[in-house]
Order: structure tokens, then sequence, then C-alpha cells
């Protein structure tokens, strides 16, 4: 029997890996460095890659959930040491609402940002998510339901005008 090359045809999953990844650890050299992680320990591991558990790119995105959480555990670390971990967003000179986004995305839990990456950032559809993660498909969409409309209502909070928000409460020194 012929074994499934997973990486036979790179380009298209390198673009999806990196567009999960940018979504965990922002749009930056850290997403480059994890995606390269990725497939490095998938080029390591590739005949470990069994096409009847599934597609290339639900391995491949298991692999990053790994990485990234290496990535995360890394930069606790380094700021226990002292050393200021990087901003999870490089946001330079996008536009405002890419920054209205990523503020917004801090609002959602781990796993509500892990379903909104893998949805948007991997374009997996919720059947898919749901066998990335283990989860039913009915339970996988109506988490990502919950998590767009947590973060709609954060979208729509932050971008009221000035006059409209309510005064924060200071206390009095």
């Amino acid at each position: 029997m012929l074994r499934q090359d997973p990486l036979a045809n790179p380009e298209p999953l390198i673009r999806r890996v990196y567009s999960f990844v940018s979504y965990r650890v922002g749009d930056s050299p850290d997403a480059e460095d994890v995606t390269s992680a990725t497939f490095e320990g998938a080029l390591r591991y590739r005949s470990t890659f069994d096409a009847r558990r599934g597609e290339p790119i639900a391995w491949l995105l298991a692999i990053a959930r790994h990485e990234i959480g290496r990535y995360f555990a890394q930069r606790r670390f380094a700021a226990v040491d002292g050393v200021e971990p990087a901003s999870w967003v490089d946001v330079t000179e996008d536009t405002d609402r890419r920054l209205d986004i990523a503020v917004a995305l801090r609002v959602l839990d781990d796993t509500e940002r892990e379903l909104i990456a893998l949805r948007y950032g991997a374009d997996l559809t919720a059947q898919r998510i749901g066998e990335v993660l283990g989860r039913r498909t009915n339970a996988v969409e109506v988490a990502l339901h919950r998590a767009l409309c947590k973060l709609r209502s954060e979208l729509e909070r932050s971008s009221a005008p000035e006059a409209v928000r309510m005064p924060e409460v200071t206390a009095a020194p």
C-alpha cells in the first residue's frame, strides 16, 4: 500500500497554517517562527501521517496547536524571568479595524479565540473543526456563534462614539 505524502503540495498548507497561527499569536515574526516549527515537526514526523484519520491540514493544525502551546509557555517563562514578552499582536501600520479586532479578541477566552482562528484563520468548516478538536459539529457551531456574538458586541461597544460611552469611574486618591 502506498502512503500518502501529507506535504506533497505544501503551498496552500503553509498559507492556511500561517493564517491559523497568526490569529493565535499575532501577525508577526513570531507567527512565522511558529509556522516554521510546525512544518519542521511535520517533516520530522511525516511518516506518522495516516490519511485514514483525516486530511493533511488537520494533522498540521494539531502540530501547530502544540507549537502554539510551546510558544505561549516560553513567553510566560520569559515574563517570569523579567524579560518583557512580545505583544501578541504586532500592529504597526495596519488599519484601525484590524486593531479594533485584535483588541476585541482579548475579551474571548482561549477556546473561543482558537475556534475563531480555526474557522477564519485556517478556513476550516465547523465539521472539520469538530474533527480537529474532538467535538460534535453542532457544539462547534454553537460555540462559534457565541464567540462571534461576543466579538461583535465588543466591537460595537468599542466603536461607539466617546459621547455615548459610559465614563470610567476611578477611585479618589
